[in-house]
């Protein structure tokens, strides 16, 4: 049962995460969490996926949060099971890997969190966004106060966590908390292309990229400069940035190793 709360498949250098909890709108579980975290670990061993997509099941939920009963009855080791939460999205925010949010409807809490734990998102037009925490009596653990304040500033990330506000896709793509937003029925095909075409560019370059941008970002500015170029000396120096290079002026497509 609890494996097909998570689906996981691969389609070359693309893999998918479908939570699977239809029932529930997908809200995360402990065993959900756990399957995320088993995934990754194997996902940092495979260096033939370059992209991961994570999605929902259905058509109302992407996630629509931590599992509230859980939380409940977790009582006074509420901190402790929050906590193995914040761990897990973590390993998804830290992966070498490209991953991409398909917001395909309500990603709430826990949900909200997750979708900021990927590099981006993409929303169908039916999506909602919101960190409702506050209405419980408790607070986003799972790196939403922090994630959600770095990427639209601290203004917005108090506006929608001290109200419990719920922004719809185009509200949360004017926040910026959203890259782009798709028809409900092309959803899919928009992030499939989209993960397509990233796979194949240069895995050292893609990897070296996600490293400077987020590292550097925490750096005052001339130490992260400095930090850019210890990256691009190796990713440059590589066997594809050579096949890169010479496939471009040899008018051909480039093969890339990630050597």
């Amino acid at each position: 049962m609890d494996k097909e709360w998570v689906i996981f498949k691969k389609d070359g250098a693309v893999a998918y995460i479908t939570i699977n909890r239809e029932e529930a709108l997908n809200a995360l579980n402990d065993s959900i969490l756990q399957k995320i975290d088993a995934i990754f670990t194997d996902l940092e061993a495979d260096d033939n996926v370059i992209v991961v997509v994570i999605t929902g099941q259905g058509e109302k939920a992407f996630v629509a949060g931590a599992d509230v009963r859980e939380i409940k009855e977790a009582g006074k080791g509420r901190t402790a099971f929050i906590t193995k939460g914040q761990h897990v999205l973590s390993r998804v925010r830290k992966s070498t890997k490209i991953v991409v949010a398909a917001v395909n409807g309500y990603a709430l809490g826990g949900g909200c969190e997750l979708a900021l734990a990927c590099d981006f998102r993409i929303a169908s037009e039916n999506a909602k966004f919101g960190l409702p925490e506050s209405t419980l009596g408790v607070m986003a653990g799972y790196g939403g106060t922090q994630l959600l304040t770095r990427l639209i500033g601290p203004g917005r990330a108090k506006y929608m966590m001290f109200s419990g506000a719920m922004l719809t896709a185009a509200e949360a793509f004017q926040f910026g908390l959203v890259d782009k937003v798709c028809g409900k029925e092309a959803l899919m095909d928009e992030v499939n292309a989209l993960a397509k075409k990233i796979a194949s560019c240069g895995p050292l370059s893609l990897r070296g990229m996600k490293r400077a941008i987020d590292e550097g970002i925490e750096m005052p500015l001339t130490e992260a400069l400095r930090f850019e170029l210890e990256i691009y000396d190796k990713v440059s120096n590589s066997q594809d940035a050579e096949e890169g290079l010479s496939a471009f002026l040899e008018k051909r497509r480039p093969v890339f190793h990630g050597k």
